[in-house]
């Protein structure tokens, strides 16, 4: 990609209008200073004291954040929250990023805000150290009344977007946002209009997934077809496989080896991973990558071009230490050497 093609994908991205369908949690950062550890008077136990706390949307807020960085013009948030302390606080900060739209964003009593909580040890000179995470999720069915609601909704929404993204973040299938019904109202909206872009990711794998755009991992492909191995050439052949079945733009992401992406009819290709630069945090580096292969093919980006996109945004996220990171265009166009 030269610089030419590079400003034309990305002049175009403020004129974007991309709807997030998935499970959004709140990031919570407790930052603990080790030097103010005391011992519990009641169990003898060291007290970690927490001298900063500080917040961000995740998972699917986690897409949000990439796409806000990349100055993408609106951005429609479709989920909800709880009505709890954590659901103000992850509206509150959805509300605070440019271009976000919380109209199809509910907040229910019948749900509680999903929680990643992320304790992490500061030593001056030293990189953030994550203790165990402490999460907090929803583990019962999403009530049928708030299933039909969001299904509507993303009716409602499909006409006035470029791009459906699909994240579902839970561990339970049924109990986030992204159920089969609003799975099935997301392919109905593609069946409708042929331009529009959907694509999906799923934690648990897209093998029941209807036949939309696919962006998965290479273990998550092996799971779709028991023919798979780890080599690049046999992830090549299925990845081009899965696009043609289902008419659609699939994606594999291979770690440290890069990506592997097909458009229908077309051959898989292949993009390199760039070279790691220093210590790394792999965390968020998924879902820059979903974020920026959207924001690219909506652009109007071929395959090749969205996934050379996708990771040089990676490649910056992973080097952001303590947080998940974001790509912005200048620092992609930095390090591909564009600007």
């Amino acid at each position: 990609m030269n610089s030419e093609r590079f400003a034309a994908i990305v002049d175009r991205y403020p004129r974007l209008r991309i709807g997030i369908v998935g499970d959004f949690f709140l990031d919570r950062y407790l930052e603990i200073d080790p030097a103010k550890t005391e011992t519990s008077i009641e169990t003898g136990l060291p007290a970690y004291n927490v001298v900063r706390v500080r917040s961000q949307p995740g998972a699917a807020g986690t897409i949000l954040n990439n796409l806000v960085a990349l100055g993408i013009g609106t951005i429609h948030a479709v989920g909800f929250c709880g009505d709890d302390g954590e659901g103000y606080e992850l509206r509150r900060e959805l509300a605070a990023r440019p271009g976000v739209d919380l109209t199809h964003f509910q907040t229910t009593p019948e749900r509680r805000t999903p929680v990643y909580c992320k304790p992490l040890v500061c030593e001056k000179g030293a990189p953030p150290r994550e203790l165990n995470r402490l999460d907090s999720k929803n583990w019962t069915p999403t009530p049928p009344d708030l299933q039909r609601d969001l299904a509507a909704r993303v009716r409602e929404l499909a006409p006035s977007v470029d791009v459906l993204l699909l994240m579902d973040q839970v561990d339970l299938p049924e109990t986030g946002v992204v159920t089969q019904s609003v799975a099935n109202a997301a392919l109905a909206a593609l069946r409708r209009n042929g331009k529009l872009l959907v694509l999906a990711d799923s934690r648990r794998g897209l093998a029941e997934y209807p036949p939309v755009g696919f962006k998965m991992n290479a273990a998550e492909l092996s799971r779709m077809s028991a023919a798979v191995s780890e080599d690049i050439g046999s992830v090549m052949k299925e990845t081009a496989d899965v696009a043609g079945r289902n008419g659609q733009p699939v994606f594999v992401t291979l770690a440290e080896r890069g990506i592997i992406g097909a458009a229908p009819g077309l051959p898989s290709e292949h993009v390199p991973a760039h070279p790691v630069r220093g210590p790394i945090d792999i965390v968020g580096a998924g879902d820059s990558v979903t974020a920026n292969l959207a924001a690219a093919l909506a652009a109007g980006a071929n395959v090749r071009e969205a996934m050379e996109l996708a990771m040089a945004a990676s490649s910056l996220v992973i080097h952001q230490l303590g947080t998940t990171g974001t790509a912005s265009v200048s620092t992609i166009a930095g390090l591909l050497g564009m600007s």
